[in-house]
């Protein structure tokens, strides 16, 4: 017996190093309550000027407003149907909401949450993109699809056709071309901006490739693979996997946190997986606990936090868990 008491010692030392890391990448700050959010909770999006945070709740089949000044939902857009992306549009002040449902984009003004225009895609409009460069909205729908919305206009002004639905997907500015998730094609669609078309669709050799964010400092497209598990790394220049690291599972949002090199990967088994961009391997930092559902996520860089959405179960009411990062400088 005297012989194990060593070792445990030495187990205890190393789960406290280990939870001293998460902490210190990570900290929870505060949560704030959704009120009655029933079901799976998706995507979010933040309207700085006034500091708030838009939460679709799909199976509520609304959008909840949150201010994040005074810690409360203020608002509550109904109408909906299936709502699952977002993005908020700041030259024209209007929310864009995806409504997997019915396949219909739903434009709201920003100062008074009234529906202005509901355009018809087609089934299933999922994600949902604001291009800095050109002002577009840009949206995945149907069995193959990419909408490009103008929203000063508010009509689509073109449809660039991909071989399945498009899951996540991300704008690359300095190459003009958009990267896809394609799951049902194990591969990463490319799609060129210029000729309005896709020109490459890279293998992955998983099926199940559903988050990306884009690590522009190392110019790689970074995928989140579900089943296994794993988070891949990609050349934006020719697609080549130079890093295929363990992943926390049922992965749906991630994010890059350019000014600690850090990425953060949200995931539905109940964990926030960190990992530190410097490296090309991308080494795990941490690994944080959640609960179990919470998938969706938003990091917003000039608030500096990561929101994440928790949906209602046994032991936690629907709430908006807000993390703080860690701002010491040496990371």
């Amino acid at each position: 017996m005297r012989s194990s008491i060593p070792a445990l010692a030495l187990v205890g030392v190393l789960l406290g190093t280990a939870a001293l890391a998460d902490n210190a990448t990570l900290r929870l700050e505060k949560k704030i309550a959704l009120g009655e959010v029933r079901g799976r909770i998706d995507h979010l999006a933040v309207d700085l000027k006034r500091n708030r945070l838009f939460v679709a709740e799909l199976e509520n089949d609304t959008v909840g407003v949150v201010d994040l000044g005074n810690d409360k939902v203020i608002r509550v857009i109904s109408g909906l149907k299936g709502p699952q992306g977002v993005g908020y549009h700041v030259a024209t002040d209007t929310l864009f909401v995806a409504n997997g449902g019915d396949g219909t984009v739903a434009i709201i003004a920003g100062d008074n949450y009234r529906q202005v225009v509901r355009l018809p895609l087609g089934g299933d409009a999922d994600n949902v993109r604001i291009d800095a460069a050109t002002g577009q909205v840009i949206v995945g729908y149907a069995e193959g699809a990419l909408a490009s919305i103008d929203p000063m206009r508010q009509i689509k002004t073109q449809d660039i056709k991909l071989k399945a639905h498009p899951e996540s997907f991300q704008i690359d500015s300095i190459s003009n071309r958009i990267f896809v998730n394609d799951p049902t094609n194990e591969t990463i669609a490319v799609i060129d901006r210029t000729l309005g078309k896709q020109v490459a669709a890279w293998p992955t050799g998983n099926g199940s490739n559903f988050p990306m964010a884009l690590d522009q400092q190392a110019r790689q497209v970074l995928v989140a693979f579900r089943k296994p598990a794993k988070l891949g790394a990609f050349s934006m220049e020719n697609g080549t996997l130079s890093a295929n690291v363990d992943l926390c599972r049922d992965a749906d949002d991630m994010f890059i946190d350019e000014k600690r090199h850090q990425l953060y990967v949200s995931c539905g088994n109940g964990s926030i997986d960190v990992f530190d961009t410097r490296q090309s391997s991308y080494t795990r930092k941490a690994h944080i606990a959640t609960i179990a559902g919470a998938r969706t996520s938003l990091f917003v860089p000039e608030l500096d936090r990561l929101f994440v959405a928790v949906r209602q179960t046994a032991s936690e009411r629907p709430a908006i868990w807000v993390f703080r990062p860690n701002t010491d400088k040496r990371d």
